[in-house]
Protein backbone atom coordinates (compact mmCIF):
# COMPACT_ATOMS: atom_id res chain seq x y z
CA UNK A 1 0.00 0.00 0.00
CA UNK A 2 1.11 3.36 -1.06
CA UNK A 3 1.04 5.51 1.79
CA UNK A 4 2.41 8.56 0.28
CA UNK A 5 0.77 9.41 -2.80
CA UNK A 6 0.60 12.94 -3.80
CA UNK A 7 4.73 12.69 -2.48
CA UNK A 8 5.61 10.52 -5.17
CA UNK A 9 3.68 12.01 -8.29
CA UNK A 10 6.02 14.91 -6.87
CA UNK A 11 8.90 12.77 -7.09
CA UNK A 12 7.47 11.41 -10.24
CA UNK A 13 7.06 14.73 -11.71
CA UNK A 14 10.51 15.93 -10.61
CA UNK A 15 12.04 13.08 -12.31
CA UNK A 16 10.29 13.55 -15.46
CA UNK A 17 13.27 16.37 -16.12
CA UNK A 18 10.99 19.14 -17.17
CA UNK A 19 13.12 22.39 -16.99
CA UNK A 20 11.30 24.88 -14.56
CA UNK A 21 10.60 28.23 -16.20
CA UNK A 22 8.47 28.77 -13.03
CA UNK A 23 8.11 29.17 -9.51
CA UNK A 24 10.24 28.41 -6.67
CA UNK A 25 13.37 30.33 -7.30
CA UNK A 26 16.08 27.30 -6.48
CA UNK A 27 14.50 25.21 -9.48
CA UNK A 28 14.84 22.42 -8.00
CA UNK A 29 18.56 22.54 -8.22
CA UNK A 30 19.61 24.72 -5.26
CA UNK A 31 18.32 23.13 -2.00
CA UNK A 32 17.85 25.80 0.43
CA UNK A 33 19.22 24.07 3.29
CA UNK A 34 20.69 20.28 3.40
CA UNK A 35 17.78 17.87 3.60
CA UNK A 36 14.86 20.07 2.66
CA UNK A 37 12.98 18.43 -0.28
CA UNK A 38 13.26 21.33 -2.92
CA UNK A 39 13.09 18.03 -5.23
CA UNK A 40 9.45 17.70 -4.97
CA UNK A 41 8.90 21.24 -3.78
CA UNK A 42 7.24 22.95 -6.76
CA UNK A 43 4.02 25.12 -7.71
CA UNK A 44 0.57 24.61 -9.43
CA UNK A 45 1.64 22.80 -13.10
CA UNK A 46 -0.11 20.51 -15.09
CA UNK A 47 -0.10 17.19 -12.95
CA UNK A 48 -0.23 17.93 -9.09
CA UNK A 49 -3.14 19.51 -9.41
CA UNK A 50 -4.12 23.29 -7.92
CA UNK A 51 -5.06 23.65 -3.82
CA UNK A 52 -7.82 26.60 -3.86
CA UNK A 53 -9.59 24.58 -7.15
CA UNK A 54 -9.01 20.92 -6.38
CA UNK A 55 -10.12 18.52 -8.89
CA UNK A 56 -7.06 15.91 -9.47
CA UNK A 57 -4.90 14.25 -7.11
CA UNK A 58 -5.21 16.90 -4.01
CA UNK A 59 -8.89 16.57 -4.30
CA UNK A 60 -8.43 12.69 -4.45
CA UNK A 61 -6.16 13.52 -1.10
CA UNK A 62 -8.80 15.64 0.73
CA UNK A 63 -11.58 12.66 -0.02
CA UNK A 64 -9.93 10.18 1.70
CA UNK A 65 -9.36 12.34 4.51
CA UNK A 66 -12.43 12.92 4.70
CA UNK A 67 -13.28 9.36 4.78
CA UNK A 68 -10.59 8.21 7.21
CA UNK A 69 -11.66 11.53 9.60
CA UNK A 70 -15.47 10.57 9.02
CA UNK A 71 -16.53 14.31 7.63
CA UNK A 72 -18.52 15.32 5.06
CA UNK A 73 -15.94 17.01 2.98
CA UNK A 74 -11.90 18.24 4.33
CA UNK A 75 -9.81 20.95 3.44
CA UNK A 76 -6.18 20.75 3.68
CA UNK A 77 -4.82 24.03 5.30
CA UNK A 78 -0.85 25.24 5.04
CA UNK A 79 -1.22 27.93 7.43
CA UNK A 80 -2.13 26.41 10.22
CA UNK A 81 -5.62 25.85 12.04
CA UNK A 82 -5.29 30.11 12.04
CA UNK A 83 -5.85 30.18 8.78
CA UNK A 84 -9.00 27.39 9.22
CA UNK A 85 -9.84 29.93 12.06
CA UNK A 86 -10.58 32.61 10.56
CA UNK A 87 -12.21 31.39 7.60
CA UNK A 88 -14.68 29.41 9.53
CA UNK A 89 -15.84 32.08 11.39
CA UNK A 90 -15.26 34.52 8.50
CA UNK A 91 -17.77 32.68 6.12
CA UNK A 92 -20.11 32.13 9.13
CA UNK A 93 -20.21 36.14 9.52
CA UNK A 94 -21.13 36.23 5.90
CA UNK A 95 -23.62 33.78 6.04
CA UNK A 96 -25.66 34.91 8.71
CA UNK A 97 -24.76 38.84 8.40
CA UNK A 98 -25.34 41.04 11.76
CA UNK A 99 -25.94 38.48 13.92
CA UNK A 100 -23.29 37.92 16.62
CA UNK A 101 -21.48 34.68 17.64
CA UNK A 102 -21.66 32.64 21.09
CA UNK A 103 -18.24 31.83 21.91
CA UNK A 104 -15.85 30.62 24.42
CA UNK A 105 -14.10 32.72 26.59
CA UNK A 106 -10.75 30.58 26.81
CA UNK A 107 -10.77 30.08 23.25
CA UNK A 108 -7.28 30.82 20.77
CA UNK A 109 -6.31 34.01 20.16
CA UNK A 110 -7.02 33.46 16.70
CA UNK A 111 -11.30 33.24 17.23
CA UNK A 112 -10.38 36.63 19.00
CA UNK A 113 -9.08 37.80 16.14
CA UNK A 114 -11.23 36.56 13.65
CA UNK A 115 -13.97 38.21 16.07
CA UNK A 116 -12.15 41.58 15.71
CA UNK A 117 -11.70 41.36 11.53
CA UNK A 118 -15.01 40.57 11.51
CA UNK A 119 -16.15 43.43 14.38
CA UNK A 120 -18.47 40.63 15.75
CA UNK A 121 -20.82 41.27 18.76
CA UNK A 122 -19.99 38.01 21.58
CA UNK A 123 -22.22 36.21 24.08
CA UNK A 124 -19.24 35.22 26.12
CA UNK A 125 -19.27 32.17 27.87
CA UNK A 126 -16.41 31.81 30.50
CA UNK A 127 -16.06 27.55 31.41
CA UNK A 128 -15.79 27.01 35.49
CA UNK A 129 -11.92 26.67 36.28
CA UNK A 130 -10.48 23.75 37.73
CA UNK A 131 -9.23 24.86 41.31
CA UNK A 132 -6.76 21.74 41.69
CA UNK A 133 -4.58 22.57 38.34
CA UNK A 134 -5.65 26.06 38.26
CA UNK A 135 -6.97 25.53 34.19
CA UNK A 136 -10.78 25.95 32.68
CA UNK A 137 -12.72 23.30 32.72
CA UNK A 138 -15.24 21.90 30.07
CA UNK A 139 -17.93 24.33 28.31
CA UNK A 140 -21.09 22.95 29.56
CA UNK A 141 -24.46 22.22 27.68
CA UNK A 142 -26.56 24.52 30.39
CA UNK A 143 -23.86 27.25 29.50
CA UNK A 144 -24.65 26.65 26.19
CA UNK A 145 -28.22 26.81 25.97
CA UNK A 146 -28.17 29.83 28.47
CA UNK A 147 -25.93 31.86 25.68
CA UNK A 148 -28.11 30.78 23.27
CA UNK A 149 -31.33 31.60 24.64
CA UNK A 150 -29.51 35.24 25.61
CA UNK A 151 -28.69 35.15 21.57
CA UNK A 152 -31.24 33.77 19.48
CA UNK A 153 -30.31 33.61 15.69
CA UNK A 154 -26.16 33.60 16.56
CA UNK A 155 -23.89 32.68 13.44
CA UNK A 156 -22.10 30.53 15.36
CA UNK A 157 -21.28 28.75 18.47
CA UNK A 158 -17.46 28.42 18.70
CA UNK A 159 -15.73 26.56 21.47
CA UNK A 160 -12.18 24.82 21.80
CA UNK A 161 -12.36 20.84 22.98
CA UNK A 162 -9.69 19.52 23.40
CA UNK A 163 -8.07 22.64 24.96
CA UNK A 164 -4.16 22.77 25.12
CA UNK A 165 -4.41 21.06 28.54
CA UNK A 166 -6.44 18.24 27.00
CA UNK A 167 -10.04 19.07 28.40
CA UNK A 168 -12.93 18.11 26.26
CA UNK A 169 -16.69 19.07 26.70
CA UNK A 170 -19.85 17.44 25.63
CA UNK A 171 -19.48 18.63 21.87
CA UNK A 172 -22.48 16.14 20.87
CA UNK A 173 -24.59 17.70 24.12
CA UNK A 174 -24.14 20.70 22.75
CA UNK A 175 -24.16 20.41 18.64
CA UNK A 176 -27.60 18.92 19.69
CA UNK A 177 -28.60 22.47 21.60
CA UNK A 178 -27.09 24.41 18.53
CA UNK A 179 -28.58 22.41 15.71
CA UNK A 180 -32.27 22.65 17.54
CA UNK A 181 -31.88 26.39 16.90
CA UNK A 182 -30.27 26.40 13.54
CA UNK A 183 -27.14 27.44 14.65
CA UNK A 184 -23.78 26.03 13.38
CA UNK A 185 -21.70 24.90 15.52
CA UNK A 186 -17.78 25.54 14.86
CA UNK A 187 -15.14 23.53 16.58
CA UNK A 188 -11.28 24.56 17.62
CA UNK A 189 -10.11 21.12 18.05
CA UNK A 190 -6.50 22.31 16.83
CA UNK A 191 -5.16 19.81 19.81
CA UNK A 192 -7.54 16.82 18.50
CA UNK A 193 -6.80 15.79 15.02
CA UNK A 194 -5.98 12.18 16.72
CA UNK A 195 -10.29 11.98 17.57
CA UNK A 196 -10.52 10.23 14.20
CA UNK A 197 -13.07 6.61 13.98
CA UNK A 198 -10.09 4.24 14.33
CA UNK A 199 -8.98 5.83 17.24
CA UNK A 200 -11.93 5.87 19.22
CA UNK A 201 -11.90 1.73 20.19
CA UNK A 202 -8.80 2.61 21.69
CA UNK A 203 -10.14 5.72 24.57
CA UNK A 204 -10.37 8.59 22.31
CA UNK A 205 -14.19 9.31 22.06
CA UNK A 206 -16.18 12.54 21.71
CA UNK A 207 -14.61 14.20 18.57
CA UNK A 208 -15.94 16.87 17.24
CA UNK A 209 -16.38 15.52 14.04
CA UNK A 210 -18.40 12.10 15.36
CA UNK A 211 -20.51 14.89 17.54
CA UNK A 212 -21.87 16.37 14.28
CA UNK A 213 -20.08 20.01 14.66
CA UNK A 214 -20.74 21.77 11.42
CA UNK A 215 -17.03 23.01 10.96
CA UNK A 216 -13.97 21.85 12.77
CA UNK A 217 -10.34 22.41 12.56
CA UNK A 218 -7.31 20.37 13.65
CA UNK A 219 -3.60 20.30 13.75
CA UNK A 220 -2.21 17.18 12.50
CA UNK A 221 1.36 18.46 13.40
CA UNK A 222 0.43 18.61 17.40
CA UNK A 223 -0.38 14.78 17.75
CA UNK A 224 0.31 12.84 14.58
CA UNK A 225 2.79 12.66 12.32
CA UNK A 226 2.55 15.97 10.02
CA UNK A 227 5.06 18.85 9.32
CA UNK A 228 4.41 21.58 11.22
CA UNK A 229 1.64 24.36 9.71
CA UNK A 230 0.07 21.58 8.57
CA UNK A 231 -4.22 21.67 9.42
CA UNK A 232 -7.78 20.64 8.19
CA UNK A 233 -10.73 21.95 8.03
CA UNK A 234 -13.63 19.47 8.07
CA UNK A 235 -17.46 20.13 7.33
CA UNK A 236 -20.17 18.39 8.36
CA UNK A 237 -23.93 19.19 7.00
CA UNK A 238 -24.92 22.19 5.01
CA UNK A 239 -25.49 25.67 7.85
CA UNK A 240 -22.27 26.96 6.52
CA UNK A 241 -22.10 26.40 3.09
CA UNK A 242 -19.06 25.22 1.54
CA UNK A 243 -18.83 27.51 -1.27
CA UNK A 244 -18.80 29.91 1.97
CA UNK A 245 -15.96 28.05 3.24
CA UNK A 246 -14.08 27.94 0.27
CA UNK A 247 -14.25 31.98 -0.41
CA UNK A 248 -12.75 32.47 2.67
CA UNK A 249 -10.04 29.81 2.55
CA UNK A 250 -9.10 31.57 -1.10
CA UNK A 251 -8.78 35.45 1.14
CA UNK A 252 -6.88 33.76 4.16
CA UNK A 253 -4.93 31.00 2.60
CA UNK A 254 -1.61 31.58 1.06
CA UNK A 255 -2.22 31.45 -2.68
CA UNK A 256 1.03 29.52 -2.91
CA UNK A 257 0.91 26.64 -1.00
CA UNK A 258 3.75 24.53 -0.37
CA UNK A 259 3.63 21.12 -1.72
CA UNK A 260 5.84 19.33 0.80
CA UNK A 261 3.01 20.53 3.44
CA UNK A 262 0.88 19.42 1.26
CA UNK A 263 2.43 16.03 0.93
CA UNK A 264 3.24 15.50 5.03
CA UNK A 265 -0.61 15.73 5.39
CA UNK A 266 -1.13 13.18 2.81
CA UNK A 267 1.58 11.30 4.20
CA UNK A 268 0.43 11.88 7.40
CA UNK A 269 -3.35 10.20 6.48
CA UNK A 270 -1.85 7.25 4.19
CA UNK A 271 0.28 6.14 7.26
CA UNK A 272 -3.08 6.34 9.60
CA UNK A 273 -4.90 4.48 7.11
CA UNK A 274 -2.15 1.67 7.49
CA UNK A 275 -1.05 1.77 10.92
CA UNK A 276 -3.58 3.92 12.71
CA UNK A 277 -5.21 0.70 14.44
CA UNK A 278 -1.97 -0.95 15.82
CA UNK A 279 -0.69 2.95 16.70
CA UNK A 280 -3.48 3.97 19.12
CA UNK A 281 -3.22 0.43 20.75
CA UNK A 282 0.36 0.98 21.60
CA UNK A 283 -0.75 4.36 22.36
CA UNK A 284 -3.21 3.52 25.02
CA UNK A 285 -0.73 0.84 26.14
CA UNK A 286 1.96 3.68 26.39
CA UNK A 287 -0.24 6.00 28.62
CA UNK A 288 -1.63 2.78 30.73
CA UNK A 289 1.39 2.50 31.95
CA UNK A 290 2.46 5.57 32.69
CA UNK A 291 -0.46 5.88 34.46
CA UNK A 292 0.17 2.76 36.61
CA UNK A 293 3.62 4.07 37.30
CA UNK A 294 2.92 7.62 38.04
CA UNK A 295 0.75 6.13 40.80
CA UNK A 296 2.92 5.93 43.83
CA UNK A 297 3.34 9.92 43.24
CA UNK A 298 2.76 12.09 46.63
CA UNK A 299 3.40 15.51 46.24
CA UNK A 300 3.32 15.90 42.23
CA UNK A 301 -0.25 15.10 40.62
CA UNK A 302 -0.37 14.20 36.83
CA UNK A 303 -3.99 15.60 35.64
CA UNK A 304 -6.47 12.65 35.55
CA UNK A 305 -3.28 10.11 35.66
CA UNK A 306 -1.99 8.18 38.79
CA UNK A 307 -4.13 8.78 41.99
CA UNK A 308 -5.57 11.89 40.19
CA UNK A 309 -9.43 10.59 39.86
CA UNK A 310 -11.73 11.85 36.71
CA UNK A 311 -14.60 12.41 39.61
CA UNK A 312 -12.26 14.66 41.54
CA UNK A 313 -12.52 17.02 38.77
CA UNK A 314 -16.58 17.94 38.49
CA UNK A 315 -15.34 20.98 36.00
CA UNK A 316 -14.05 18.69 33.54
CA UNK A 317 -16.09 16.39 31.11
CA UNK A 318 -13.53 14.34 30.01
CA UNK A 319 -9.86 14.44 29.39
CA UNK A 320 -7.17 13.63 26.83
CA UNK A 321 -5.32 11.19 28.38
CA UNK A 322 -2.54 11.99 26.06
CA UNK A 323 -1.79 15.08 27.55
CA UNK A 324 0.04 15.17 30.55
CA UNK A 325 -0.45 18.06 32.88
CA UNK A 326 1.44 18.11 35.75
CA UNK A 327 0.90 19.99 38.71
CA UNK A 328 4.05 20.87 40.79
CA UNK A 329 2.08 22.88 43.67
CA UNK A 330 2.15 20.39 45.98
CA UNK A 331 5.72 20.31 45.50
CA UNK A 332 7.17 23.86 45.50
CA UNK A 333 8.01 23.19 41.71
CA UNK A 334 6.68 26.17 39.87
CA UNK A 335 6.10 24.90 36.30
CA UNK A 336 8.84 26.62 34.83
CA UNK A 337 11.56 25.36 37.38
CA UNK A 338 10.20 21.70 36.94
CA UNK A 339 10.20 21.93 33.21
CA UNK A 340 13.75 22.85 33.65
CA UNK A 341 14.42 20.05 35.95
CA UNK A 342 12.78 17.78 33.20
CA UNK A 343 15.47 19.56 30.69
CA UNK A 344 18.11 18.74 32.46
CA UNK A 345 16.31 14.80 32.89
CA UNK A 346 16.52 14.64 29.29
CA UNK A 347 12.66 15.57 28.69
CA UNK A 348 11.68 19.14 26.55
CA UNK A 349 8.19 19.67 27.45
CA UNK A 350 5.39 21.43 25.37
CA UNK A 351 4.97 24.10 28.21
CA UNK A 352 5.25 26.00 31.51
CA UNK A 353 2.84 28.08 33.13
CA UNK A 354 2.27 29.30 37.08
CA UNK A 355 2.41 25.61 39.01
CA UNK A 356 2.14 23.63 36.01
CA UNK A 357 4.29 21.43 32.93
CA UNK A 358 2.07 19.92 30.21
CA UNK A 359 4.21 16.93 28.45
CA UNK A 360 2.32 16.41 25.12
CA UNK A 361 2.52 12.51 23.51
CA UNK A 362 1.19 11.24 20.23
CA UNK A 363 1.53 7.88 18.80
CA UNK A 364 5.16 8.52 17.49
CA UNK A 365 6.76 8.39 21.17
CA UNK A 366 9.13 5.99 21.71
CA UNK A 367 8.56 3.05 23.12
CA UNK A 368 10.16 3.44 26.52
CA UNK A 369 10.01 7.36 26.68
CA UNK A 370 7.09 7.49 28.76
CA UNK A 371 8.24 5.21 31.51
CA UNK A 372 11.71 7.34 31.31
CA UNK A 373 9.52 10.45 31.99
CA UNK A 374 7.74 8.57 34.99
CA UNK A 375 11.07 7.70 36.20
CA UNK A 376 11.85 10.63 36.40
CA UNK A 377 8.50 12.62 38.02
CA UNK A 378 9.18 9.71 40.68
CA UNK A 379 12.59 10.91 41.22
CA UNK A 380 11.45 14.73 42.04
CA UNK A 381 8.62 13.50 44.05
CA UNK A 382 10.83 12.02 46.36
CA UNK A 383 13.04 14.42 46.88
CA UNK A 384 10.04 16.99 47.43
CA UNK A 385 8.74 18.52 50.49
CA UNK A 386 5.64 19.96 51.32
CA UNK A 387 5.60 24.00 50.41
CA UNK A 388 5.71 26.60 53.31
CA UNK A 389 2.69 28.45 51.07
CA UNK A 390 0.78 26.87 47.65
CA UNK A 391 1.45 28.31 44.28
CA UNK A 392 -0.97 30.97 43.09
CA UNK A 393 -3.65 29.54 40.27
CA UNK A 394 -2.15 30.42 37.13
CA UNK A 395 -5.71 32.18 35.58
CA UNK A 396 -6.69 35.85 36.28
CA UNK A 397 -10.44 36.36 36.41
CA UNK A 398 -11.00 37.82 33.48
CA UNK A 399 -12.95 41.16 33.11
CA UNK A 400 -16.60 41.67 31.89
CA UNK A 401 -16.65 43.30 27.93
CA UNK A 402 -17.25 47.12 28.51
CA UNK A 403 -17.01 47.46 24.31
CA UNK A 404 -16.51 45.25 21.56
CA UNK A 405 -12.94 44.35 20.68
CA UNK A 406 -12.96 45.84 16.77
CA UNK A 407 -13.98 49.15 18.65
CA UNK A 408 -11.42 48.93 21.80
CA UNK A 409 -8.57 48.10 18.90
CA UNK A 410 -9.55 51.54 17.25
CA UNK A 411 -10.08 53.78 19.90
CA UNK A 412 -7.44 56.11 21.33
CA UNK A 413 -5.39 54.59 24.20
CA UNK A 414 -2.47 55.21 26.99
CA UNK A 415 -0.21 53.50 28.53
CA UNK A 416 -0.64 52.56 32.60
CA UNK A 417 1.24 50.49 35.12
CA UNK A 418 -0.62 47.51 35.67
CA UNK A 419 -1.25 48.26 39.09
CA UNK A 420 -3.39 51.18 38.41
CA UNK A 421 -5.16 50.14 35.81
CA UNK A 422 -8.09 48.52 37.96
CA UNK A 423 -11.40 49.78 36.28
CA UNK A 424 -9.93 50.55 33.40
CA UNK A 425 -10.81 49.16 29.86
CA UNK A 426 -8.54 47.42 28.22
CA UNK A 427 -7.21 48.23 24.53
CA UNK A 428 -4.80 45.39 23.73
CA UNK A 429 -4.19 41.82 24.39
CA UNK A 430 -2.47 40.03 26.85
CA UNK A 431 -1.29 36.08 27.37
CA UNK A 432 0.82 33.74 28.36
CA UNK A 433 2.37 31.92 24.95
CA UNK A 434 1.68 29.14 25.03
CA UNK A 435 -1.69 28.05 25.19
CA UNK A 436 -2.52 32.09 23.46
CA UNK A 437 -5.52 32.00 25.73
CA UNK A 438 -5.99 36.00 25.95
CA UNK A 439 -6.12 36.64 29.78
CA UNK A 440 -7.66 40.10 29.01
CA UNK A 441 -8.74 41.34 25.93
CA UNK A 442 -9.59 44.38 24.62
CA UNK A 443 -13.38 46.09 25.52
CA UNK A 444 -12.76 44.40 28.56
CA UNK A 445 -12.29 45.78 31.93
CA UNK A 446 -10.07 45.04 34.11
CA UNK A 447 -10.60 43.87 37.22
CA UNK A 448 -9.37 44.71 40.51
CA UNK A 449 -7.07 41.52 41.16
CA UNK A 450 -5.75 40.85 38.12
CA UNK A 451 -2.51 42.88 38.69
CA UNK A 452 -1.36 40.74 41.11
CA UNK A 453 -2.63 37.75 39.42
CA UNK A 454 -0.60 38.79 36.47
CA UNK A 455 2.38 39.71 38.76
CA UNK A 456 2.45 36.03 40.14
CA UNK A 457 2.11 34.20 36.87
CA UNK A 458 5.09 36.59 36.01
CA UNK A 459 7.08 35.69 39.24
CA UNK A 460 6.64 31.80 38.43
CA UNK A 461 8.39 32.42 35.60
CA UNK A 462 5.43 32.01 32.97
CA UNK A 463 5.75 35.06 30.34
CA UNK A 464 3.15 37.09 29.41
CA UNK A 465 2.84 38.89 25.63
CA UNK A 466 1.46 41.81 25.40
CA UNK A 467 0.43 43.23 21.99
CA UNK A 468 0.97 46.73 22.61
CA UNK A 469 2.57 47.44 25.75
CA UNK A 470 6.22 47.16 25.75
CA UNK A 471 6.77 46.70 29.36
CA UNK A 472 5.47 43.21 31.04
CA UNK A 473 4.38 45.44 34.05
CA UNK A 474 2.40 47.99 32.17
CA UNK A 475 -0.68 47.46 30.11
CA UNK A 476 -2.59 49.89 27.43
CA UNK A 477 -5.71 51.10 28.23
CA UNK A 478 -8.63 52.85 26.33
CA UNK A 479 -7.90 56.62 27.06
Amino acid sequence: MNTHLLQTRLEDYAAAAPYPLHMPGHKRRVDPAPGLPAAWDVTEVPGVDDLHEAQGILADAMNRAAALWGAQRSWFLVNGSTGGILAAIRAAALTRPGQPIVCARNCHKSVYHAIELNALAVEWMTPPVDPAFGVYGSVTPAQAAAALDRCPGAAALVLTSPTYEGVLSDVAAIAALCHDRDVPLIVDEAHGAHYLPLAQPFGWQGGAVASGADLVIQSPHKTLPSLTQTALLHQNGGRIPAAAVERQLDVFETSSPSYPLLASLDGCAGLLAAHGTQWFAAWRERLDRFDRAVAPLRRLRVLCHGTDAAKSHPEIFCHDGGKLLVSGAGAGWTGAALADRLRRDGFETEMACGANVLAMTSPCDAEDALDRLAAALLAVDAASAAPAAPLPPPLPEPGAAACPIAEAVRRPAVTLPLAQAAGRVAAEYLWAYPPGVPLIAPGERIPAGFAAAAAALESSGTRLRHTSATLPDQISVLA
